[in-house]
C-alpha cells in the first residue's frame, strides 16, 4: 500500500480532533464548533459569499501587485545605493508601522470605491518585499560579482546575472509573507467602513449575532484565500532554492559603510531621514485636499498634544494607554521571536516534528487578524492572555519563515566540515549554521517590531478595551481626529525607535563577525 504523506496525515488528525472537540463543546461551551458544523453553515450561507469573496480578492490582489512592484523597484535601488536606503529608512518604517485601523477611516473619507482597500493592501506588502529584496541582493556572493566585473560586466550586468538570481529565494519568501498581509490589509479597510461588499464587512455584520459557526466560516474562507497565496509562493521558493543554492559560505562579503561620511554630510543625512516622513505626511494632506477638521498636519498633532486647551487630558489618556500597550508588546515580541528561533533550528534537528506542527502554524498566520481575534475572544475571553496569544501568533510565523530561509541557504559543505571532525548536530548548528544565518535573525526581528505593536492594538481594539487600540476606537466614535492622528504618530514613532535599536545592535554584531549589514 502506498504510504500516506505526513502532511496529509497530520492534517486529517487535526481535523478529527477539531471535530470531536467541537461536537462535544469542549472549548468554551461551543465557541469552537465542529468542522462539519462550519461546513454546513458555509453551505447554508453560500449565496452570501461570492460578492464578498470577489471584493476582498480583487482589492488584495491589485494591492499585492502594486505594492510588490513598488517594493521590488525600491529594494533594488536601496541595495545599489546604501545612502538612498538610509535616507528613506524613516519613510520605509513609517509605511510598515502605520496602524491600518487608524488610517482606514481617513482613507475611506479621502478616497473612493476600492481605492482604500487597495492602498492598505499595497502598504501591507511593501515593507516585507522591499526588505527581502535588499537582504537577498546584499547577501549575494561577492566572488561571483567580481568574476563578472573582471570580464567587463557593468554594475547593472552584475545585478542581473548574479545578485537578482541569488536573491530570488529570499524575494519569494517575502512574497509568502506578503500574500496573507495583502488579504489582511484589504479586510482591515473593509472593517473600517470601506464599502458594502467584502469579507471584512461580512464579518463585522456577523459579530453581534452570536453565531460562532458563521464567524469561523468567514475566517476559514479568508484563511483559504491567504493560504493559497502563501502556498503558491512557497512552492516557487522551494524550486528556486535548489536552483540558486550556494556551494560554500560567502567569505568575501565586505563590510557595509566602508567609507565613513564627513560629520557635515552625516548631519545633513540625519536631517533628511527625520524630515522626509513629515514632508510626505504634509504633502499627502495638501494633495488630497482633506478637510482641516479631519486631517492633522505634523504641526496640528503637536498643537493638539502640547498646546491646545485639551492637551493635558489628551496627554493623560495617551500615557495611560501606552502603559497598558507597551509591556504586552515587548513580552509578545520576545516570545514570538524566541519561539520562531527555536522552531527554525528544529527544522534541521527534528524535521518530522516540525512538519506535524506546520498545519496549525499556517492557519494562525494566514487567518487575518480581524477574523481570528473575534474567534479567540470566544475561547480565551477578553483578558491579557488573548492579547499575548494574538501578538505571538502574528510575530512568530514571519520570523520563522525568514529564519528558516536563512538556515536553508547555509551551504551543505560548510555544515559537513565540523561533522567530519566529530561534531554533533547541535555543535554544527552552533558553530556554523546559527552564525551564518545571523543576518536573517536580525531581519526577522526588524519585521516583528511593527507587527507586534499592530497585533496588540488590534486585540485591544476588538476585544480587551484597553491600551492604544481601545483609545483609537474610542476616538473614532467621538470623532476625535486629533487623537486618531496622534495615536498613529506615536505608534509609528515607537516602531521607528525600536527598529533603529535593532539596526544598531545588528550593525555592531555583524561588523564584529565581518559580515555585511542590510539595514
Amino acid at each position: 500500500m502506498a504510504r500516506v504523506p505526513t502532511g496529509l496525515r497530520n492534517f486529517a488528525i487535526l481535523l478529527l480532533i477539531w471535530e470531536i472537540a467541537g461536537r462535544m463543546d469542549l472549548v468554551a461551551s461551543g465557541a469552537l464548533p465542529g468542522f462539519s458544523e462550519i461546513l454546513i453553515r458555509l453551505w447554508e450561507d453560500r449565496a452570501d459569499y461570492p460578492r464578498h469573496i470577489w471584493a476582498t480578492l480583487y482589492a488584495s490582489g491589485v494591492g499585492f501587485l502594486i505594492g510588490n512592484a513598488i517594493a521590488l523597484i525600491a529594494g533594488v535601488a536601496f541595495a545599489m545605493s546604501p545612502t538612498l536606503l538610509r535616507i528613506f529608512r524613516g519613510v520605509n518604517i513609517a509605511v510598515f508601522a502605520l496602524p491600518p485601523i487608524a488610517i482606514a477611516p481617513i482613507l475611506v473619507l479621502t478616497l473612493s470605491d476600492m481605492a482604500p482597500r487597495i492602498v492598505l493592501a499595497a502598504l501591507a506588502v511593501y515593507f516585507v518585499t522591499m526588505t527581502a529584496t535588499v537582504i537577498g541582493i546584499s547577501q549575494s556572493d561577492n566572488r561571483a560579482s567580481d568574476l563578472v566585473k573582471a570580464y567587463g560586466g557593468s554594475r547593472w550586468r552584475i545585478l542581473w546575472l548574479v545578485q537578482l538570481r541569488s536573491a530570488l529565494p529570499t524575494i519569494t519568501t517575502g512574497f509568502q509573507i506578503a500574500a496573507p498581509n495583502a488579504v489582511l490589509g484589504a479586510i482591515l479597510a473593509e472593517f473600517g467602513g470601506g464599502g458594502r461588499w467584502g469579507l471584512g464587512t461580512y464579518l463585522l455584520g456577523s459579530l453581534g449575532r452570536g453565531e460562532p459557526d458563521r464567524l469561523w466560516g468567514i475566517g476559514l474562507i479568508a484563511t483559504a484565500i491567504a493560504g493559497l497565496g502563501y502556498l503558491f509562493f512557497a512552492l516557487i521558493s522551494r524550486r528556486l532554492l535548489g536552483a540558486t543554492r550556494a556551494v560554500t559560505l560567502n567569505t568575501a562579503t565586505p563590510l557595509g559603510d566602508a567609507v565613513s561620511a564627513s560629520p557635515f554630510k552625516r548631519v545633513l543625512m540625519l536631517m533628511g531621514i527625520v524630515s522626509l516622513p513629515f514632508l510626505l505626511w504634509w504633502a499627502f494632506i495638501v494633495l488630497t485636499g482633506v478637510p482641516a477638521m479631519i486631517a492633522k498636519t505634523p504641526f496640528g498633532v503637536i498643537d493638539y498634544l502640547l498646546f491646545a486647551k485639551t492637551a493635558p487630558v489628551a496627554q493623560e489618556k495617551l500615557l495611560q494607554a501606552l502603559s497598558e500597550t507597551l509591556p504586552i508588546t515587548f513580552a509578545g515580541m520576545a516570545a514570538g521571536i524566541g519561539f520562531a528561533f527555536l522552531l527554525a533550528i528544529s527544522t534541521r534537528l527534528f524535521p518530522n516534528a516540525i512538519r506535524a506542527f506546520m498545519p496549525v502554524a499556517l492557519v494562525t498566520q494566514t487567518m487575518p487578524l480581524v477574523a481570528l481575534t473575534p474567534l479567540l475572544v470566544l475561547i480565551f475571553g477578553r483578558g491579557t492572555s488573548l492579547t499575548l496569544w494574538v501578538t505571538i501568533s502574528v510575530t512568530f510565523f514571519p520570523a520563522f519563515v525568514t529564519l528558516a530561509q536563512g538556515i536553508a541557504l547555509v551551504p551543505r559543505s560548510a555544515q559537513d566540515l565540523p561533522r567530519a571532525y566529530g561534531a554533533s548536530a547541535w555543535q554544527e548548528m552552533r558553530i556554523v549554521t546559527i552564525p551564518a544565518s545571523l543576518p536573517y535573525l536580525f531581519a526577522a526581528t526588524r519585521l516583528t517590531v511593527p507587527r507586534a505593536l499592530l497585533g496588540v492594538m488590534i486585540a485591544e481594539w476588538l476585544a480587551t478595551g484597553r491600551g492604544l487600540g481601545n483609545l483609537l476606537n474610542q476616538s473614532r466614535g467621538y470623532l476625535d481626529f486629533g487623537m486618531i492622528w496622534t495615536v498613529a504618530f506615536v505608534s509609528v514613532l515607537l516602531s521607528v525607535v525600536l527598529y533603529q535599536l535593532v539596526v544598531a545592535i545588528e550593525r555592531k554584531v555583524l561588523r564584529r563577525l565581518g559580515m555585511q549589514t542590510a539595514e
